[in-house]
């Protein structure tokens, strides 16, 4: 297995495909896509977050936004992402908070956190079916993006690695038949 299909086989578990993987795998270049369009303020950073902690709350373990989802996001949707997907990632924080709004009543921070976990249930179909439906040259929709960054940043941070998964920081001998528990955590890589 090279190094495409293993990220390609970590992004199938995260659920999906990773957005922007040939970026990720790059190094997150942007020489020939131009350089960033858009600005982060702290306001988008404390939105992601909370977008973020509706998937991933803290429970037993921390959630997304203990581990700073939101600063991830920001960084890189900025750095990796080519203009055209950033573009939509900015306009999807506000059709977020639109969804929220006829949803609710409410913008999506000021809504209940159950209010927030129905419209975020009710995008991530609407995401689904989109995704199906879609041609080869359609955008990819931005609930996608933002449920792809919410889980890859929380799982490659320090506290996801190490508080919601298994991590051994440097491995031991190869142990190709270790015994599973049920409730145990997964292996961190």
């Amino acid at each position: 297995m090279n190094r495409r299909e293993a990220i390609s086989s970590v992004a199938l578990l995260m659920g999906g495909t990773l957005l922007g993987a040939e970026a990720f795998m790059s190094g997150c270049k942007l020489s020939d896509k131009g350089s960033s369009s858009i600005k982060f303020t702290l306001d988008h950073i404390n939105f992601l977050n909370e977008m973020a902690e509706t998937i991933l709350p803290a429970t037993a373990t921390p959630g997304a936004k203990d581990a700073k989802v939101g600063e991830f996001m920001s960084l890189y949707v900025t750095d990796c992402y080519e203009n055209k997907d950033q573009i939509i990632f900015m306009e999807g924080i506000k059709k977020l908070d639109e969804a929220s709004t006829k949803f609710s009543g409410k913008t999506f921070l000021n809504s209940t956190p159950q209010q927030r976990h129905e419209i975020l249930v009710a995008l991530d179909k609407e995401a689904k079916a989109y995704q199906k439906a879609k041609k080869e040259t359609d955008p990819t929709h931005y609930f996608k993006m933002m449920k792809e960054l919410t889980l890859l940043g929380f799982f490659t941070s320090e506290i996801g690695a190490t508080k919601a998964l298994r991590y051994v920081a440097v491995p031991g001998k190869y142990e190709g038949c270790i015994p599973y528990n049920k409730g145990d955590k997964a292996w961190a890589t």
